[in-house]
């Protein structure tokens, strides 16, 4: 599947789930989880023990988009693909990820704070930009961003749960990542459903 492809899915569903933990079997255990509630798009941090081959595994045991967080270098982002990754996210602008993705048209969103570092990176073959940490901006300077940059595609990522994971939407982004809201839900269903519910409400809203 194209990077395009990839991204016309994150962009459909509007959320990327995030997991970060201390172990391989947690992980595995959240993204399960995450995906059993219906939310088709996964991003597992390399910062997690031995992520690789929880990426591995889900990547063969589902056709939902499985990524990889924390890339920073040109072998990690060569290590995730061969693992399966569809998607690579970065915390900053590395062009070294985000030239092996380009080579491999594999969906790539680097982490970017300022304009100058969002359009170097589309520049540079990224698919979209991960604004982060989302904390440090608003859906108010999203939409002022989007003024002067309507073609930008962002993925506002830090600090979001489904209580304005919406407001982001309303404002041009093209999804949200989640991490904490879903992951320590203890009902992942309900809460992947009202994200939903809620995303879907505000794009019929501002159709």
């Amino acid at each position: 599947m194209s990077s395009t492809a990839v991204f016309d899915q994150v962009r459909a569903c509007g959320v990327v789930a995030i997991i970060r933990t201390d172990s391989a079997e947690t992980a595995r255990r959240q993204a399960t989880r995450v995906l059993e509630a219906g939310l088709p798009v996964v991003e597992v941090s390399l910062t997690t023990p031995d992520a690789l081959s929880v990426i591995s595994s889900l990547a063969a045991s589902t056709d939902a988009v499985i990524g990889a967080g924390t890339v920073i270098s040109a072998e990690l982002a060569r290590k995730a693909i061969d693992a399966g990754s569809r998607i690579l996210v970065s915390p900053n602008l590395v062009p070294a990820v985000v030239e092996v993705a380009v080579e491999h048209d594999v969906a790539v969103l680097p982490g970017c704070m300022t304009p100058t570092e969002m359009t170097t990176a589309m520049e540079l073959g990224a698919t979209a930009v991960k604004i982060f940490p989302a904390q440090v901006w608003s859906p108010h300077a999203l939409r002022g961003l989007l003024q002067a940059l309507p073609d930008l595609p962002t993925v506002p990522t830090g600090g979001i749960g489904p209580d304005d994971a919406a407001d982001w939407i309303a404002t041009g982004a093209a999804a949200v990542g989640v991490g904490s809201a879903l992951t320590a839900a203890e009902n992942v269903t309900d809460v992947v459903a009202a994200l939903g519910a809620r995303i879907a409400r505000t794009r019929s809203t501002n159709a």
